[in-house]
């Protein structure tokens, strides 16, 4: 069964920082994109990065320059550098894969359970 498995949330205050990573795990797949996704309590879900299976990488206007999304293929694991964090990038923070199933033959959009990240003032 794939799952895949965020860490790295908790508490900073105002002008810290944060490593989030998660691993996609279980069966046989190929990786694609991967990604970021928060949302903030009483919003919808919003992108906040994302990387090709190649390393290109997109941001969200509001993080650009203060967040950085990086992966290790090997590793199955993508991650998300947060610095000069500010109280309003407190959210649910999901990772989010494209993979390509090897073992059953076919692609799926999978989810992580979401890891808290709050900032405060």
């Amino acid at each position: 069964q794939v799952r895949l498995v965020e860490s790295g949330g908790g508490l900073v205050q105002s002008g810290g920082s944060l490593r989030l990573s998660c691993v996609a795990s279980g069966g046989t797949f190929r990786v694609n994109a991967m990604g970021w996704y928060r949302q903030a309590p009483g919003k919808q879900r919003g992108l906040v990065a994302t990387i090709s299976s190649g390393g290109s990488t997109d941001y969200e206007d509001s993080v650009k320059g203060r967040f950085t999304i990086s992966r290790d293929n090997a590793k199955n694991t993508v991650y998300l550098q947060m610095d000069s964090l500010k109280p309003e990038d407190t959210a649910v923070y999901y990772c989010n894969a494209d993979l390509f199933r090897l073992d059953r033959g076919y692609q799926h959009i999978y989810w992580g359970q979401g890891t808290q990240v709050t900032v405060s003032s």
